[in-house]
């Protein structure tokens, strides 16, 4: 994956240049929508959220440093997220349905959403911009639902222990093949 810096700080918008009001950026899509030679296939759309499944965490090399991936899988695509080693723990523990002697911090969060008597309802990792991904946790109440942003790999530790599904939005996929 690329790494993309920030700036230090904001520099504010360019002025426009004589002759040009500005408003011409708005007609372009930001980055997290399809680029011209990576389609989306036409029964899907772009912008669409898709239900995926976890194809496994794994380990690997990402710029000369181990690193641990959460794959995710949508029909023939994988869209793998690199996570923390706490996360892929998380995960696995989750994932093989073992239980440790004290909660760890996922099953925390389960035993206080149990406890207030509301559900997950899905998890959503619906953008990546500069190389990040951002995920949101959809909660019931029981009179409304509550969207919850969150990291992806917090995201599906959380699924993987409310059994929820997990979504991810059409315009990741194609925009994760564009930084590769």
């Amino acid at each position: 994956m690329m790494n993309h810096d920030m700036p230090e700080e904001y520099e504010g918008p360019e002025e426009p240049e004589e002759g040009n009001s500005g408003d011409e950026s708005l007609e372009e899509p930001p980055a997290f929508f399809p680029r011209e030679g990576h389609d989306v296939p036409d029964e899907l759309g772009p912008g669409q959220m898709v239900e995926v499944s976890i194809d496994g965490i794994y380990r690997g090399d990402a710029g000369g440093q181990p690193s641990q991936f959460v794959v995710l899988q949508y029909e023939d695509r994988q869209l793998p997220i690199m996570i923390g080693p706490f996360e892929a723990n998380a995960i696995l523990v989750s994932l093989e349905r073992d239980r440790p002697d004290r909660p760890m911090t996922h099953d925390l969060i389960k035993n206080i959403v149990d406890r207030l008597g509301a559900t997950v309802a899905r998890v959503a990792i619906d953008d990546l911009w500069n190389g990040v991904y951002y995920a949101k946790v959809h909660l019931h109440t029981g009179t409304e639902e509550v969207e919850i942003d969150a990291r992806p790999s917090d995201a599906i530790a959380i699924a993987v222990r409310f059994d929820a599904p997990i979504f991810v939005n059409t315009n990741v996929f194609e925009s994760a093949l564009a930084e590769d």
